[in-house]
């Protein structure tokens, strides 16, 4: 069991209205992430509840490599596009990934 990839699950929040264009973006930010090696799964998912509400699940390396993308320009661009329409976020649990189908 020694794999323990850095592995979290966010809630955005939409501006009223706009999740269907927050989803959007991080599907953009989704495809972006497939040319990271460090990035296993980015996962994005509508809650079927409630209309306003994203989650993403992301399993990284390690939480550096995570930090490291947030650097890089294709997410500096998405996230200054999505913040206006973004009403909050909220980190629902953190975790480490022993193993599973997509997590090698």
């Amino acid at each position: 069991m020694a794999l323990n990839k850095f592995g979290f699950y966010n809630k955005f929040t939409a501006v009223e209205g706009k999740r269907d264009a927050l989803a959007e973006m991080l599907l953009e930010a989704a495809t972006s992430m497939e040319e990271l090696e460090d990035c296993a799964l980015y996962v994005v998912s509508l809650d079927d509840a409630n209309k306003d509400t994203v989650y993403v699940y992301e399993v990284w390396s390690d939480e550096n490599a995570h930090r490291a993308s947030l650097s890089l320009e294709a997410s500096q661009i998405l996230i200054q596009k999505a913040k206006p329409i973004i009403a909050g976020v909220e980190k629902i649990n953190t975790s480490s990934s022993i193993g599973g189908k997509g997590i090698s």
